[in-house]
């Protein structure tokens, strides 16, 4: 189980890359997948954070995590 939430940083990585991807289109549908993807990644990052003893990454998640929701809902046309 170690090696495994050692290794959660590189999927943790790639999921934030594949994010920002996202929310960089024009396209509001891929803007709303880039921030699932965050909020995704938020989560990754804080079981890596928590496993790591990483709390000040886990406080900064925890704040990117907020943004993301709020990027979810800005996003939304209808609302």
């Amino acid at each position: 189980m170690t090696e495994f939430l050692d290794a959660l940083q590189w999927p943790a990585m790639i999921v934030t890359l594949v994010a920002a991807w996202f929310v960089g289109s024009r396209d509001s549908r891929k803007r709303n997948w880039g921030f699932w993807c965050f909020i995704a990644s938020n989560g990754l990052w804080i079981a890596w954070g928590w496993h790591d003893g990483a709390y000040a990454l886990i406080g900064l998640q925890i704040g990117l995590f907020a943004m993301n929701l709020r990027g979810v809902r800005k996003n939304d046309p209808d609302a």
